[in-house]
């Protein structure tokens, strides 16, 4: 049976629609939201609460930061767009294509992850990557493409700052974007990877093999912003202001966000 991340993981390449309640009227023009991968089971479990509250589908789509900025400066029809990197917001923001500068939603966490079998020791750290490759036991480590996933590329600076990136740099898996790379580590592709901590969290990966949540002094902060285009209709407005609320928060935290004020 494939797993949860891999199925999500398809969402990357085709936006999933989902489907309003019976009991409530059909909402117009369900609302096109591009997000960051790290955020696919938060957000979607996020946007069942807003279509159960309000009765408005929401049409969300998931892939990198990066690549996700550059579709809409070629003309996607994106209306809502949340980032793992707020330099891709204000990005857009400065050619013109948002409403504003958006609103920071999250700060994110990575984690250091191995699966059943795995030499990682992830209980020490960013140490078990350098226990592993002393031993000559490490051949596969994923993380997300640091080219465009700004997942990826704090996973970079972690391993930088540890003095590993070199060493590493010949056995690395890297992922289209960081929920990819959680499939790759999950999956067996590879001796473990540097992930988001949300996908870590998520229901039906945390028993799948061990973690541990890397310092955020080991690399810049995710800052996490999200932002209205000029495309935006009100049911992104709406949505917009829902990610603001409380319950939108608590399924935030829950999957290890920090959240703006906290």
């Amino acid at each position: 049976m494939d797993h949860p991340v891999g199925r999500r993981a398809l969402l990357t390449a085709s936006a999933a629609l989902l489907a309003v309640p019976c009991r409530r009227a059909r909402a117009a023009d369900p609302p096109v939201v591009a997000a960051a991968a790290d955020l696919q089971f938060a957000l979607e479990e996020v946007a069942r609460m807003f279509q159960a509250e309000t009765g408005q589908a929401v049409r969300v789509s998931f892939g990198s930061s990066g690549n996700i900025t550059r579709q809409i400066e070629q003309g996607s029809p994106v209306e809502m767009f949340l980032s793992a990197d707020e330099g891709f917001v204000f990005r857009l923001a400065e050619a013109g294509l948002t409403r504003d500068r958006g609103e920071l939603y999250a700060i994110g966490r990575i984690a250091l992850f191995s699966p059943p079998g795995s030499p990682l020791r992830t209980e020490v750290g960013m140490d078990a990557i350098r226990e592993a490759l002393d031993a000559g036991r490490m051949t596969r480590f994923a993380i997300a493409n640091p080219e465009h996933a700004p997942y990826g590329r704090a996973a970079e600076q972690a391993l930088r700052k540890a003095g590993l990136w070199d060493r590493i740099q010949p056995r690395l898996v890297l992922g289209e974007n960081v929920s990819q790379a959680a499939q790759f580590a999950i999956a067996g592709g590879s001796q473990g990877g540097i992930v988001a901590y949300s996908l870590v969290l998520a229901p039906g990966t945390r028993d799948r093999g061990a973690h541990a949540l890397l310092a955020d002094s080991l690399h810049e902060p995710l800052q996490q912003r999200m932002v209205l285009t000029r495309r935006a209709g009100p049911g992104a407005e709406r949505l917009y202001a829902y990610m603001q609320e409380h319950a939108a928060r608590e399924v935030m935290r829950r999957y290890g966000f920090v959240l703006p004020g906290e």
